[in-house]
């Protein structure tokens, strides 16, 4: 990682899917700039050390937030209610949420509840905790990460519970940029394309370069910058907007 800069000195983000692929590249370049983290794992303290240990020898002040979000009802509730805890938070990146290859047909009601839970409803509920805290201190940046050409309404062959949560983030995006303008709480929502991270098998990552243009898929850190960028921007310019950080996918 290069050197620490300043311009996000003193500020605390919360990172939600922290522990690994875009989220961790998100984390790294908040320390990179000054920001100290509270990272959230999802069920592997392993998993959870391992990041915090990259980020902490790398210089960065980071802490950890080890809970479970399994979909079951009420996981998103208890989420919110745990958020207090941390203490101040003056940004949070969501950069967590499953993913879901099916058909309608073949997609369950279990299925739908678990994707509108933890691709929609988790972020709105975030959000909201942390938004008042945000504007009494008079500064605030949420950061989104949605699905890949989920920036507008599209019909999907394989993915349409995933990809209509993900869509949804457009409204909680606008909405928030809206209510926050006047008090200092900006928001953006990055729709990334097809991103090469750990999570990925070969036989995966081979069918995903022969969709990505020019047979590439996209480094973490190459969306990590110009997406933190933007949320540090002071005041927060791009709030409310809705980007495709995708190089031009098209299918």
């Amino acid at each position: 990682m290069d050197e620490l800069q300043g311009d996000l000195a003193g500020r605390r983000a919360l990172v939600v899917g922290g522990t690994g692929g875009l989220g961790k590249a998100v984390a790294l370049e908040l320390a990179r700039r000054g920001a100290s983290l509270v990272l959230h794992g999802g069920s592997s303290r392993e998993g959870l050390d391992s990041a915090l240990g990259e980020l902490r020898r790398a210089g960065a002040a980071a802490e950890g937030f080890l809970m479970a979000l399994d979909g079951e009802p009420g996981c998103v509730g208890r989420f919110a209610r745990a958020l207090p805890g941390l203490g101040r938070i003056d940004m949070a990146v969501l950069a967590f949420g499953p993913f879901l290859r099916a058909s309608l047909s073949s997609t369950s009601a279990a299925d739908w509840e678990r994707l509108a839970l933890l691709d929609l409803a988790l972020p709105g509920a975030v959000s909201s905790a942390l938004l008042p805290g945000m504007a009494e201190r008079g500064w605030g940046r949420i950061l989104f990460f949605g699905g890949s050409r989920t920036d507008a309404i599209r019909g999907y062959s394989t993915n349409a519970a995933y990809a209509a949560a993900k869509t949804g983030l457009g409204v909680l995006a606008k909405s928030l940029a809206a209510e926050g303008a006047a008090r200092g709480v900006g928001c953006v929502l990055i729709c990334p394309g097809l991103v090469d991270t750990e999570y990925l098998g070969e036989a995966e990552r081979a069918e995903l370069r022969a969709k990505a243009p020019g047979g590439r898929l996209l480094a973490p850190e190459a969306l990590a910058r110009p997406a933190v960028d933007l949320i540090a921007a002071d005041p927060c310019v791009a709030s409310g907007s809705i980007l495709s950080f995708d190089g031009g996918l098209s299918f």
